[in-house]
């Protein structure tokens, strides 16, 4: 059986990587989110809040349980928030400390557990952190959320680099998806002109029918995952696939 545990399933991204797996009958997903939207035999809902980082670290026995005859096991960091949309100086402090959490603290807090519960199985396993472009270049009234994608980024990059030199064969990546049709597009629809200069850009994508399909997307993840042998950068796009 492969084993995967995937952060926000209940929507976007989360949701089609989860469906387009369990199309697979060797596959069974424990699916980390606030919400419940799979209904499968082989899908395990666990009720989580990512920005509650306490109850997150007290709970994390329920999320990486014993495994029986692994033949794969992947841990994808997929839940992200983009936050407030604000310059630096007009916004809440706490919207830093909101986006951190879920988009890098989380993150840090699973793959910390998921390679000390599983280092003892001898099977492939592998860390896929769900990145951002944004996380490469500065978007204004973004500030929070691409500090924290960059800093998503270097975490996979120094996870992965450690597993080198420890020689697990853990493979690691931080894959950028594109700008994909999901409820945090919409999210950014809504900012204030004089917040996000790239406003009219941003909603010319939808207009103009180029944002990704969110299924499309699940199904070229789900191939990295498949294939990762053919993958040697950590740092990937989706169009890379």
């Amino acid at each position: 059986m492969e084993y995967y545990f995937i952060t926000g399933t209940s929507k976007g991204i989360g949701k089609a990587l989860t469906e387009a797996i369990l199309q697979n009958d060797n596959t069974y997903v424990y699916g980390i989110s606030r919400n419940c939207a799979v209904k499968h035999a082989r899908y395990h809902h666990l009720h989580f809040d990512l920005s509650d980082t306490t109850a997150l670290r007290n709970n994390l026995h329920k999320v990486f349980v014993p495994l029986k005859e692994a033949e794969r096991i992947v841990l994808v960091n997929n839940a992200g928030v983009l936050g407030k949309i604000d310059y630096i100086g007009s916004q809440a402090t706490d919207n830093f400390e909101f986006v951190f959490d879920v988009n890098v603290i989380g993150p840090a807090i699973l793959m910390n557990t998921f390679l000390s519960a599983y280092y003892s199985q001898q099977c492939p396993k592998i860390i896929l952190n769900i990145s951002s472009g944004a996380g490469k270049r500065p978007m204004d009234g973004w500030s929070a959320y691409c500090a924290s994608k960059a800093a998503l980024d270097m975490l996979s990059l120094t996870c992965q680099k450690e597993q080198e030199l420890l020689g697990t064969g853990v493979k690691v990546y931080s894959l950028a998806p594109g700008v994909v049709d999901t409820a945090m597009q919409a999210h950014i629809r809504e900012a204030e002109s004089d917040q996000f200069s790239e406003l009219e850009r941003f909603k010319l994508l939808k207009e103009n029918k180029e944002l990704l399909d969110p299924e499309a997307v699940g199904k070229k993840i789900l191939q990295l995952l498949k294939q990762p042998q053919q993958y040697s950068s950590v740092l990937m796009r989706v169009d890379e696939i």
